[in-house]
């Protein structure tokens, strides 16, 4: 079978590989589309990584499980099923489970797909199992694969302690940016968001975003909410201006979420006593969890959040380098790999 596998930024292959086997309580499954994730195109970030096969974002059809095995249960998965899988799954039963804080899990955090999304087939771990969802039948591969962006977009909105009416701010609108201001909406919020590049505020504008350049964001925030601010910040780019941007625009008692890491090294400094005083929430919400993947693929079939509505750009398997250089260069806002309906070779 063929995979994307990065070596750097700027090399990407498409090698052969062994289609993996599944074992018992596993499945083996075949790769519709599966999305290139913003994430991945941090140098600093994939770099630590490399090589690895690219893709975390899959969703395709069950081709085959593995052989039973006495006092195991057989997956709730049968060949021909349509699927999402997360790359992450937790183990339901530590104590950081037991707080929600699946992305602690140790189980969590040593799972994952093998040998990753950007493959035309993928092993699907004992683990990985308990957090698969059928896709139902309204939803393409294609939008399949927002689960896992999407459910990450989920928890930070649920970081952010949004309500129905509240002012949200979303910093960036990249494609996670982009998903923030529609499931904000969809929450009920009234949103706002900014970005540089005019490209990008013309798209979110398409979906029904309010967008502003960021020079004019506090202002505008100010006049929308009489005075008061943003109730929630959104911060998507990884960097101190942007978390300076996101204190200096919520409102007293506020939540600002960091939903991109700094780079190893980079300080960040603020104001403490400004932020005491004023009783802001910072916090940081990084990946998803199981309710995540749920809340996503059911805002995905509602139509709230859909490849065309991001304006997703769909690539062929042997595009995939291009794809991930037209994400880096900020050319695009999404790319979707495309796997068609190829059988089992």
């Amino acid at each position: 079978m063929r995979a994307v596998v990065l070596y750097d930024i700027d090399d990407i292959r498409i090698e052969e590989r062994p289609i993996p086997q599944p074992g018992p309580g596993e499945l083996l499954v075949r790769t519709c589309a599966s999305g290139i994730c913003s994430g991945d195109v941090m140098a600093w970030y994939v770099r630590r990584k490399a090589p690895l096969v690219l893709g975390h974002e899959p969703a395709g059809v069950v081709v085959a499980t593995g052989p039973a095995q006495e006092g195991m249960a057989q997956p709730p998965f049968a060949v021909g099923d349509r699927v999402f899988v997360h790359h992450h799954a937790p183990c339901f039963a530590c104590r950081y489970c037991e707080r929600g804080d699946y992305v602690q899990c140790a189980v969590w955090r040593a799972s994952e797909i093998d040998p990753g999304g950007l493959a035309e087939y993928f092993r699907v771990p004992r683990e990985n199992v308990a957090d698969t969802l059928a896709l139902p039948d309204g939803v393409s591969f294609v939008d399949g694969s927002l689960v896992e962006p999407l459910a990450c977009v989920c928890k930070s909105l649920r970081r952010s302690r949004l309500r129905p009416g509240d002012c949200l701010y979303v910093i960036g609108l990249g494609v996670m940016g982009l998903m923030h201001a529609l499931a904000g909406a969809a929450r009920g919020a009234r949103v706002i968001a900014s970005d540089f590049m005019e490209t990008r505020r013309e798209a979110a504008a398409r979906c029904g975003v309010h967008a502003v350049h960021p020079d004019r964001a506090e202002r505008e925030l100010r006049a929308f909410t009489g005075g008061r601010g943003a109730d929630a910040a959104i911060c998507g780019p990884g960097t101190p201006q942007a978390l300076r941007d996101a204190l200096a625009a919520v409102s007293a008692g506020g939540t600002i979420v960091m939903f991109t890491p700094l780079e190893p090294g980079v300080a960040f400094q603020f104001d403490a006593d400004d932020l005491y005083f004023r009783d802001v929430t910072l916090t940081a919400s990084y990946s998803c969890g199981p309710e995540d993947t749920r809340e996503a693929l059911a805002l995905i079939a509602a139509g709230v959040v859909t490849a065309e509505r991001l304006g997703a750009s769909i690539f062929p398997l042997e595009q995939a380098a291009a794809a991930y250089a037209a994400l880096a260069g900020a050319r695009i806002v999404k790319p979707i790999i495309d796997f068609g309906e190829s059988g089992l070779s």
